[in-house]
């Protein structure tokens, strides 16, 4: 289907492997189509045990999705091709996260946006000294999609009220540390454990444990009290009073953090804390997904989304203007109408 995806039967084994190495293998729709039919016929193929997901090659695991795509379609089609991305996106995770086979997901470098989508509903997800874990989209006038409102709302001590919001960047033993990555292994063994795993697709938790020795120390864990009385709240306005007030103290981090956040889509900061306190009410990851769909379908036409990717991706001059320009100017109306449902024909459902 396209040679940016590579699959393959090993054995026992399907094996996925992206290859789109220039892009840091970033995911198209073509790509997303091509994961998911290999993954619906080697569902039916009792010979196949286990799937593998990796990089063929070159930097990255996945460096997210398609976002100029994206981008044009939200300036030159009212979002019309960037829903269809969306849409079947989401079936790929939903697809992913329901799967009846065991799945390893190698996250050997760059994982963000998209690439979490598809590594973290793996029931192994393997870090290495080379991963980079975030979910930065707030930085671009999106929000952590890909069921980011599943798995960030449900970590413990507000961590992921944090990675949303910051869009903070985590070594392998930080993911390992924070439950993102069931298992650490250092990237020269990981050639061998694959081969073990083909040989003993049984035995998979047991050959992802035994190599590992001690990971080095997750330095976000210095940090963990801090996030938990700093993020606590699931106002936006709260969070940053709490760091000005740290501050004021005196206080490096708190300094570095707010910082940070005064880079931010304020509509998207408050579109995330919104999305992960209503994740944690629902009872599936399919009423997760309908809810992402509904903020993409908004999110993608709002001026954020355009403005965000010109100033950090387009033109690197780092300075969108954003619209709404400050926290206060966000509104609880604005946020309903971004979570209210859709059209009973447009709504996301799984396949």
């Amino acid at each position: 289907m396209t040679d940016d995806v590579l699959t393959r039967i090993n054995g026992p084994i399907g094996h996925i492997s992206l290859n789109r190495p220039k892009a840091l293998h970033a995911l198209t729709l073509e790509m997303c189509h091509a994961m998911s039919a290999a993954l619906t016929e080697w569902e039916k193929d009792d010979a196949i045990a286990a799937i593998i997901i990796d990089h063929h090659d070159g930097r990255g695991f996945c460096a997210g999705g398609d976002i100029a795509f994206l981008r044009n379609s939200a300036l030159n089609d009212g979002g019309t091709l960037g829903r269809k991305f969306f849409h079947d996106e989401y079936q790929l995770n939903h697809q992913l996260f329901t799967y009846p086979k065991p799945v390893v997901a190698f996250m050997d470098g760059v994982t963000m946006g998209g690439g979490v989508g598809i590594s973290q509903p793996a029931k192994y997800r393997v870090a290495t000294e080379n991963t980079r874990f975030a979910m930065p989209e707030t930085g671009i006038g999106l929000f952590p999609d890909v069921g980011g409102g599943w798995y960030l709302s449900r970590l413990g001590g507000r961590l992921g009220q944090f990675l949303a919001l910051t869009g903070a960047r985590l070594d392998g033993a930080e993911a390992l540390w924070t439950g993102l990555a069931t298992h650490y292994v250092p990237h020269a063994m990981l050639e061998d454990i694959k081969a073990r795993i083909h040989d003993h697709p049984d035995r998979i938790a047991g050959i992802l444990s035994e190599p590992v020795g001690t990971p080095p120390k997750a330095r976000i864990e210095e940090n963990a009290v801090k996030i938990a009385r700093h993020f606590a709240s699931d106002s936006y306005e709260d969070i940053l009073a709490s760091l000005e007030t740290a501050i004021e103290a005196g206080d490096d981090w708190a300094q570095k953090e707010r910082d940070t956040l005064g880079t931010k889509s304020p509509q998207t900061c408050k579109v995330a804390l919104r999305q992960l306190a209503t994740s944690l009410t629902l009872d599936s990851f399919a009423e997760n997904m309908a809810m992402e769909y509904r903020i993409a379908s908004r999110v993608l036409t709002r001026p954020d989304f355009a403005e965000g990717v010109r100033a950090v991706i387009v033109d690197k001059t780092h300075d969108p203007k954003w619209n709404p320009a400050t926290p206060e100017d966000v509104t609880e109306e604005l946020l309903d109408a971004i979570f209210a449902p859709l059209p009973a024909k447009e709504e996301w459902k799984p396949l």
